[in-house]
This record gives C-alpha cells, sequence and structure tokens, in this order.
C-alpha cells in the first residue's frame, strides 16, 4: 500500500513536471520559429540554423517527444535529437549545426534520425527484445511509459488503419511525417546515465553510455535538412487516463477509422478516437 502510493506520488509529481517541460526554449536556432505556445518548432529558411532545446532539464526517465508535422522535399538529411549539459541560456550562440558543432562543444550527445532503426548495440551486447504485442507499456528501466502516446498516427483517411499498423510494427520510416520520436536518459548504478532514443514506441537501446546524470540534462531537436516542423507531445505517466482506454478498445473493434463517425459517442470522445 505504502509503495503505492509512493509511486503514484512519483506519478503525478512526473505528470505536472512533463507538462511544464513539454515545450521548446526560448533560446534556439537563427532560423527557427517557434509559435505562442512553444510547443511548435518550424524552420522558415535554409536547411541548418534548426537547433531547438527543451524548456526545462529532464528528469531521470522523463521522454522529451516530438511529432515529425511537416517535411521539405529536396534536402538531404533528417531530424536529429539527444541530449546536453550545456545550459542554453549560457549559449554566446547557438550553432549552425548540432552535428558536429554543438558535439564539439563537448558534454553534447546527438544522433541523425535515420530512414531505418536508429538501434545502436555495444559489441557483444545482444539488442533489447521488443515488448509483446499490444502491450500497453514500454519498460525502459524501471520507467512504465504508456505505449499509446509513444506512437505516431496517421489522420483518418482511406487507407489511415493500414498506416496505423505499419506505425504499430515500425516498418513506416522513423523519418516520416506524423512519426514520433523521443529522448531520454536512464540512470545506471554507478551514477552515470544511458541515452535512450524511441522510434514511435519501440527503444532503440543505448545510444549512449556515461553521460553525466548529477548535471542537468536539456534535451536537443535539431529540424535539420527534410524535417521542417516537429511538434513536443506531451507525455502521459503512471496509468493511461480512462478516454485513452475507451480509444484504444474502440479502435481494436472496428474495421476503418473512418467507422468511427457512424457511432454513437459523446464529440469529444469521438474526436479524440479520430485523432
Amino acid at each position: 500500500s505504502c509503495d503505492r502510493g509512493r509511486l503514484k506520488i512519483a506519478s503525478a509529481a512526473m505528470a505536472a513536471r512533463c507538462r511544464l517541460a513539454a515545450r521548446f526554449h526560448r533560446v534556439h536556432g537563427a532560423n527557427v520559429r517557434l509559435d505562442a505556445s512553444r510547443t511548435r518548432a518550424t524552420r522558415v529558411e535554409s536547411f541548418a540554423h534548426g537547433l531547438c532545446f527543451s524548456q526545462e532539464p529532464l528528469a531521470p526517465g522523463q521522454v522529451f517527444l516530438v511529432e515529425i508535422e511537416e517535411k521539405e522535399p529536396g534536402w538531404c538529411g533528417h531530424l536529429r535529437v539527444g541530449l546536453t549539459a550545456l545550459d542554453p541560456q549560457r549559449l554566446d550562440a547557438v550553432p549552425e549545426y548540432s552535428l558536429p558543432d554543438l558535439v564539439n562543444m563537448g558534454d553534447t550527445w546527438v544522433f541523425a534520425i535515420t530512414r531505418s532503426h536508429n538501434r545502436v548495440v555495444v559489441d557483444g551486447e545482444e539488442a533489447p527484445a521488443r515488448g509483446p504485442p499490444g502491450e500497453p507499456f514500454l519498460q525502459i528501466e524501471r520507467v512504465r511509459i504508456p505505449r499509446d502516446t509513444l506512437v505516431g498516427r496517421s489522420r483518418p483517411g482511406r487507407y489511415s488503419h493500414i498506416l496505423d499498423d505499419l506505425y504499430k510494427t515500425n516498418v513506416l520510416p522513423a523519418t516520416a511525417r506524423r512519426s514520433r520520436i523521443g529522448v531520454l536518459y536512464a540512470p545506471q548504478p554507478d551514477g552515470t546515465a544511458d541515452m535512450h532514443i524511441l522510434i514511435n514506441g519501440e527503444d532503440m537501446g543505448p545510444s549512449a553510455r556515461r553521460l553525466p546524470a548529477a548535471r542537468p540534462l536539456y534535451a536537443v531537436v535539431d529540424v535539420f535538412a527534410s524535417t521542417k516542423s516537429v511538434r513536443v507531445i506531451p507525455v502521459e505517466y503512471g496509468f493511461p487516463s480512462l478516454q485513452t482506454l475507451c480509444r484504444l478498445v474502440i479502435q481494436k473493434h472496428i474495421v476503418h477509422r473512418l467507422a468511427i463517425d457512424g457511432l454513437d459517442l459523446p464529440p469529444p470522445l469521438r474526436s479524440f478516437c479520430d485523432e
């Protein structure tokens, strides 16, 4: 009972922190424009100067999650994500690129998201196994995250159910529009941390090790090249909401998501299920 109580308090504290941190820092690259809520970042010129940071340092196990909203054909390269121990507010100038400029400043770990999986495996180590199909939680170390929020979703349309199946199996390229990319760090017993990149609800495993867990670590999102606009997605912790569970049950029992419009549902729930 005491353990459950502590878990609920910890989950509530994490949720409150995540709501505050689920936006971009006021400091960003020269070609970035943020919306009024600072949850949407758009690169308005060129293919570079698209660096963004989380508003606050991340807590251990806290996911900074973005969804790719717009693409810009004609450029070579995609979104880049990672973590930095550098305080954005203290930068003399925001570098043009995360790779290599920001990384070369030290205490920064950034990886380019590619069309294939960004799974990094140390020699002699097996790749982390995927959870069972339909598993509602993603487990990383001691952190449990409801998977539904982490998975990109197509907009309702004739073939949306097929696209959703592709997202669930992570067959659709990680760089596709509506794909969701997250980054977090997991503390280790030796006082350091491992950085994990999440792609549509799948953990790519440790992408970098021995990060200084005692120092504040900010998320880095580089809106680079063919990625033109991204949006921060707030992540739920603890147990999925009743609304989320209702959506999962409804979508599981219909052939096509357009059929939701014909169901006798309250308009807010119908709209939520269409997302």
